[in-house]
């Protein structure tokens, strides 16, 4: 397939390959030549062999052929009247490559910008340029003398601005620990024991038609190997202090040491889950300590539910399980509201939205489920991650909705989606959003809040959406943009169309998302060039292990980087061609060196030990 211009300018240092037969005396253009995207196909399967080829910028320049060739043929010395020897431009070595294999769909790290007082002036082509600096301007780069004196205009020094931090909103966090969870006839906590009444589930079954039953049980860190079904959800346990308050203000409380986990399957025991499942004893089917997951040394109160037979791949079915669950908590948050009044917290944390004036304004971009089915969300609940004054983000149409980041750190997301649980992000992951919690504390950006976004089902709805979102970043006159999604596959379709409609702003996008071997994108655009890939599976599939392949704080941190350089103008590198962990792990050296910050690495599912499910998967 021939190139355009455009194309040919951007591969000017790559193979010049004749797209189609072309006759002796052809003055070669853009049309004439193949596109290199494709080229590795090729020479794998032994079509074409670019040893000796000139390079596309060496023979744009007026070169015509000597001989009538064949497609697919290289363009060497000896078919060309001439080539520009001096044409093909030096490249400059990258600080990092792409961690997204995708042909065409590249994935890298950028170096980092240049340092403050580094002038770079390319002229590749031109006559009568005229350059004047004025004396001093980046460290005396030019003496006045040097300078050539014509009618140019001086190039006057900019101002050196001062950047205030100017903190914007502050939350306070109250920690509660309990070291001991009771089931029985009262919700109520006293000194550092929760006692949950036991009938309150039985309650909140009765109050949704489609859920048969709903048990309680405690899982203890003395006994992390008990087998439960599927986990459809993991929440922290937290209440606003003041009812009036709302999520990102105020006080919240917060009970360490015990999370809730909802768990469910139909009555003939079919998981209510979509692509893949986590059922087994749990200490062989979940990571630790990621940020949805549970932490050791923490308490699980496992919310069990049984629901009519074929509503496990239903919106409806999904929705009554959490409102059922949530009738448990709020008599939680009850009892934390009365019983903690008084009780001076293990510990306090005030969590602050800074602004950096002056700094580059980012935007993070989070692309939730929508697709309906039994993929929905709630979005700003009265309380953190609650259901109560929630509204599904698919009877909002999947728009997108903006949120300052202490309401996402606050929990304004309850998380409904059953797909993979590898890549699946819990209501505890948004509470504890890596992403959000370093570009927040990140002094050299200035982020300006937090866009959710569905992934409606129709390819229509997703355009449309995707449309609206590309308005919305425009018009708040962002310097750079974070794209981030779960899971893989469908909802691929409009996180590239989000990046694509951001990118084609001149705005520069990172995107994240699992991808590795069996989550691959799609489809892709030329706005896909950095990307960061959330895969730590050692097989870079979907292992149906809790929270696996979810974004962490090393990915943040790696995505800070690339945006960093890409909207410093920084050069991209192209991906590899197939996953290879190895580039992520050379990123990260090379990230290290740079800032002399060691990143630690989360560990893969290695670390635990082995279920059979994986064992059936990897044999």
């Amino acid at each position: 397939m021939s190139i355009t211009a455009e194309t040919a300018k951007q591969h000017a240092n790559d193979p010049a390959v004749l797209c189609c037969r072309a006759e002796e005396g052809t003055v070669l253009e853009p049309a004439n030549f193949e596109d290199p995207a494709i080229f590795p196909d090729l020479i794998d399967s032994g079509l074409l062999n670019v040893d000796g080829a000139l390079k596309l910028g060496q023979v744009l320049n007026g070169s015509k052929l000597t001989k009538t060739v064949d497609s697919l043929t290289p363009i060497t010395a000896d078919i060309v009247d001439k080539y520009d020897a001096d044409e093909v431009a030096e490249e400059e070595a990258p600080v990092a490559e792409a961690e997204e294999a995708p042909a065409a769909v590249a994935a890298p790290v950028a170096p980092v910008a240049a340092a403050a007082g580094t002038i770079k002036l390319h002229i590749g082509e031109g006559k009568n340029i005229d350059i004047e600096l004025p004396a001093g301007l980046g460290g005396g780069v030019v003496a006045p003398a040097q300078a050539v004196a014509t009618a140019a205009p001086a190039v006057a020094a900019a101002p050196v601005e001062e950047h205030t931090e100017t903190v914007l909103r502050e939350m306070t966090r109250k920690h509660y620990k309990i070291n001991k969870v009771v089931l029985g006839d009262e919700t109520k906590i006293e000194g550092d024991t929760l006692y949950v009444r036991k009938s309150a589930a039985t309650e909140g079954a009765e109050a949704q038609h489609l859920v048969q039953s709903l048990e309680l049980s405690l899982i203890t860190p003395d006994n992390y190997h008990v087998y439960t079904e599927t986990v459809m959800d993991i929440q922290p346990i937290a209440t606003k202090a003041d009812s009036d308050m709302g999520l990102g203000e105020g006080v919240t409380q917060v009970l360490d040491g015990v999370v809730m986990v909802v768990t469910g399957v139909t009555e003939e025991g079919v998981q209510v889950g979509e692509f893949g499942s986590s059922e087994g004893y749990i200490d062989e089917n979940m990571m630790w300590g990621r940020p949805g997951a549970v932490d050791k040394g923490e308490i699980m109160i496992v919310a069990h539910a049984v629901i009519d037979n074929l509503k496990n791949m239903e919106r409806p079915g999904p929705i009554a399980v959490h409102t059922a669950v949530d009738h448990v908590v709020s008599e939680i948050r009850e009892a934390m509201r009365r019983d903690l009044k008084d009780v001076t917290p293990s510990e306090e944390q005030t969590l602050k939205q800074t602004r950096h004036p002056g700094k580059k304004k980012v935007v993070i971009v989070k692309e939730i489920m929508g697709q309906g089915a039994i993929d929905d969300n709630f979005i700003f609940p009265n309380d953190p991650a609650g259901v109560l004054g929630a509204k599904p983000n698919v009877d909002l149409g999947n728009v997108p909705v903006m949120a300052n980041p202490l309401e996402v750190l606050d929990g304004c997301i309850h998380a409904l989606t059953c797909i993979g649980p590898a890549s699946k992000e819990m209501s505890r992951h948004y509470w504890r959003e890596p992403l959000v919690v370093e570009a927040v504390h990140d002094e050299d950006i200035d982020v300006v809040g937090v866009i959710f976004v569905g992934s409606p089902q129709a390819n229509s709805d997703k355009f449309y959406v995707s449309r609206r979102l590309g308005q919305m970043v425009e018009s708040m006159g962002v310097d750079g943009a974070f794209v981030t999604t779960e899971g893989f596959g469908n909802n691929h379709v409009d996180f590239t169309s989000h990046i694509e409609q951001i990118g084609k702003r001149g705005i520069p996008v990172v995107g994240f998302s699992f991808c590795a071997v069996q989550g691959a994108l799609v489809t892709g655009n030329k706005y896909c060039d950095a990307m960061i890939d959330n895969n730590k599976s050692m097989s870079g599939i979907e292992n149906e292990v809790l929270a696996c392949n979810t974004l962490c704080t090393e990915d943040a941190i790696r995505g800070l980087a690339m945006l960093k350089a890409k909207m410093a103008g920084e050069e991209i590198k192209a991906p590899e061609r197939a996953y290879n962990v190895n580039v992520k792990n050379n990123n990260v050296e090379l990230i290290e060196k740079a800032t002399g910050t060691k990143i630690d690495l989360v560990e893969n599912e290695q670390s635990l030990p082995i279920s059979e499910k994986r064992k059936e998967k990897y044999d």
